[in-house]
């Protein structure tokens, strides 16, 4: 039914091992778990920007917070209207909620199928999804894309003395597959024991550490939030203890993907979070270097046509162009013509101007004449 999983999970892991066994040998367990862990890092390169994303999502929720208990607060008797006001604030900031779970629910079918194609190497179980084969069957029949030989190669390899795929809780008769022509004793459970602490231990600690480092990310209001306070003891402290709790049942090969997994992810986010944090100081910088330039020089008025969008910058834009459209006007006065010149004997003399009218008119005035 899931096939459509299994083929591609079991395919990357077939390339994997074919590249460390031509090195190690097609046998050894050593090949056998890198192709697992190279497996993991093979998903966790293809989701690194969805990851990244996700983050940057994550972010924005953050920072939308206020805003969306407003909204919740606004319309609380009316869902549906809160509904679609919460779907406007997401498209004008470009939140997309999905973006946050994608790499999430990428690994899970991952998981899933990586623990079926180790579980398919030894089908002599008669549990639920078994087909209890005998030990010479389960040899001699192909698992998805792994030839009946990759699956012997598989049986025979040891990790430190443990098969990959067994765990601490596998029954005995089970662990009769292992025994092989190539290596005739049963795996010990103490050699399983040895190898599948550790790793439950390490993948328990890194599980930690990787939601210690989420967390601190966290706003303020973000971390007091009730809600977000429970799911942070949850990632804290239930988690990690999960791993321990449940490590005995899974076999030595998921185990080997939880702490892989860890790994990679507790680098990319140190990675990813320093690539963010330079990014947004860089912004800081910029719109404090956009706000020195335009601010006034000490001792000079603020000038409110630099600042843009506001109604003076406008108002001065639009007179520009108003006086662009019209046309030139000289305020220069005009020039007035010299007065002409006349002499009685033309000897180039000029002429005495012209009294005001007022003073060639002073000698007919009424009073001087009746004084006369």
């Amino acid at each position: 039914m899931l096939n459509f999983i299994y083929y591609p999970v079991s395919a990357i892991l077939w390339v994997w091992h074919k590249v460390f066994g031509f090195v190690l040998g097609a046998d050894s367990g050593i090949a056998w778990a890198l192709s697992v862990v190279f497996l993991v890092f093979t998903l966790r390169a293809v989701l690194y920007k969805p990851f990244v994303k996700q983050v940057r999502t994550t972010r924005q929720m953050q920072e939308l917070q206020p805003q969306i208990k407003a909204l919740q607060k606004k319309y609380a008797g009316d869902r549906q209207r809160q509904a679609v006001e919460m779907q406007k604030l997401q498209k004008e900031h470009g939140f997309n909620p999905i973006m946050g779970c994608l790499p999430v629910l990428a690994q899970a079918p991952v998981f899933i199928g990586l623990f079926h194609v180790l579980r398919s190497f030894n089908r002599t179980g008669t549990g639920m999804g078994q087909l209890s084969m005998t030990p010479a069957e389960n040899a001699s029949t192909a698992n998805y894309v792994f030839s009946p030989a990759d699956v012997q190669s598989f049986l025979d390899a040891r990790l430190f003395g443990a098969p990959i795929s067994a765990a601490i809780t596998t029954p005995v008769a089970q662990l009769q597959a292992y025994v092989t022509e190539n290596v005739p004793e049963l795996p010990s459970r103490l050699n399983i024991i040895l190898v599948a602490v550790p790793l439950m231990i390490i993948a328990s600690i890194a599980t930690h550490f990787n939601s210690r480092a989420s967390v601190a990310r966290q706003s303020e209001a973000a971390a007091a939030n009730p809600q977000s306070a429970i799911m942070n003891k949850l990632a804290l402290y239930v988690f990690p203890l999960g791993v321990l709790v449940g490590g005995p049942f899974l076999p030595i090969a998921i185990l080997l993907y939880w702490v892989s997994n860890n790994m990679w992810t507790y680098g990319q986010q140190h990675l990813v979070f320093r690539k963010i944090d330079a990014e947004e100081e860089e912004k800081k910088q910029e719109a404090i270097t956009r706000r020195n330039d335009n601010a006034p020089k000490p001792g000079a008025r603020p000038d409110p046509t630099k600042k843009k969008g506001s109604p003076a910058a406008l108002k001065t834009a639009d007179s520009s162009d108003e006086e662009a459209d019209q046309p030139e006007v000289s305020l220069q006065k005009p020039e007035k013509p010299a007065p002409k010149s006349t002499g009685a004997s033309g000897g180039g003399s000029t002429s005495k101007p012209k009294q005001n009218r007022s003073q060639t008119n002073r000698g007919n005035s009424p009073k001087r004449n009746k004084r006369r």
